[in-house]
């Protein structure tokens, strides 16, 4: 067997087997739950006795792109830089996306390996994540968003789309992530990448809740997916970038408040610049609505009064500094406000009112963002051995667990 390979200071053991790490964007547990009882998902219900259930927790924030990324590094953000899917560069004085490789301070997993002679593949669902997935790969790397721009040369495959037989599924859909897992198992198929990861969209998740019709059966399509890859023989490692949490009071009506606003009153205008690292390019099913926010203040001595304004709004959390959240939730001090603020379960941070599109939003808001969407799913279809029951699992550690800790 191959020498094990060492990324982020963690080692690992060359695949024996394809071995594939899916990421099911805001797979709240009850979702799971709930198909399974529904008789919907069987194959994850076996998994009990043939594999392994265990629970994790994700990176805080608990959006898209931190998560990915500490996935495919095994390491927080800290480490790899990428702390939103948006932030407000202090360089130049900008707010911008950060999903630019540029903005990546380790390597990946899936160029390790790639560089260590493993054939590696990456389908993931929105081409947002899809440069900073494949940075420095030399395999296969696209997304279902734009399946039908894929190259040879620049994505490592083509005629994906004919070969999926499935048209570019909308942004805003559940085939978008059926397209990922039709496509995973393509590749596992024909090409047999040693190391495949997948990654979905949460487009479902935050328009249905555990239990309904829509999610079921979102949830049956993945199940059947993954009967697919074990039955091809791949080990399986399935995890989330977060959970999943309504946002809404005892009727419907989305629970938000307004930092910006509410800052601009107390303390007037230009005082303060509340960033929402929620926003991204696809914020329809969100309104760009999370329980996490970072504030910069023009006046630094103003840190404690503007916390304690904060930490009193009803619906507020948690109010930390810039030093109590890095150390709370390993995050790049140097990419976060001076106060990182925690909206409560069933709240949503929002900068000013006039700043959110809500026409999007044709059911009650369903988000994530903050502590009460940490915990998510670590699901394996072999069993683990040699994992010290006191160790706090993380879903970074999925690419450890699967490749070191087989039975």
């Amino acid at each position: 067997m191959s020498q094990p390979i060492t990324v982020n200071a963690r080692t690992y053991r060359m695949p024996a087997a394809p071995t594939i790490v899916i990421c099911v964007d805001g797979c709240e547990q009850e979702y799971i739950n709930q198909a399974i009882q529904a008789g919907k998902a069987p194959f994850l219900a076996e998994l009990a006795e043939s594999g392994t259930v265990l629970t994790g927790d994700c990176v805080v924030p608990s959006f898209t792109n931190p998560n990915n990324l500490s996935i495919v590094t095994g390491a927080p953000p800290s480490v790899h830089g990428i702390c939103g899917n948006f932030f407000f560069d202090e360089e130049t004085r900008t707010e911008v996306l950060m999903n630019d490789p540029k903005y990546l301070r380790a390597p990946t997993l899936l160029a390790g390996m790639a560089r260590a002679g493993k054939r590696v593949a990456v389908v993931t669902a929105k081409d947002k994540l899809r440069a900073l997935l494949g940075h420095g790969l030399q395999g296969i790397c696209f997304s279902a968003e734009k399946a039908d721009q894929v190259t040879l040369e620049e994505n490592g495959i083509e005629n994906i789309i004919e070969r999926v037989g499935m048209p570019v599924p909308s942004v805003y859909s559940a085939e978008l992530s059926q397209f990922v897992f039709a496509a995973g198992l393509s590749l596992l198929r024909k090409e047999r990448p040693d190391l495949m990861y997948l990654s979905t969209t949460d487009y479902v998740q935050h328009k249905h809740a555990p239990g309904t019709r829509e999610a079921n059966e979102f949830y049956a399509m993945m199940d059947h997916y993954f009967a697919g890859y074990h039955a091809e023989g791949a080990v399986l490692a399935i995890t989330a970038d977060h959970g999943m949490n309504a946002k809404t009071d005892s009727v419907g009506r989305p629970n938000i408040v307004y930092l910006q606003d509410r800052l601009d009153s107390q303390f007037g205008m230009q005082s303060t610049r509340v960033i929402l690292p929620i926003t991204d390019p696809y914020v329809a099913h969100h309104g760009a609505l999370g329980s996490y926010a970072t504030v910069y203040l023009n006046d630094n001595q103003a840190s404690p009064s503007v916390a304690g304004f904060l930490a009193s709004i009803p619906g507020v959390e948690a109010v930390l500094t810039r030093e109590q959240a890095c150390r709370r939730f390993e995050l790049p001090a140097d990419r976060i406000g001076d106060l990182v603020v925690l909206g409560e379960r069933l709240t949503v941070l929002g900068s000013a009112a006039g700043k959110h599109d809500l026409s999007g939003l044709t059911v009650p808001l369903r988000s994530h963002g903050g502590v009460s969407e940490q915990k998510v799913p670590l699901l394996f279809n072999r069993k683990l051995s040699g994992v010290d029951s006191a160790r706090r699992l993380r879903n970074f550690d999925a690419f450890d667990l699967a490749l070191n800790h087989l039975a």
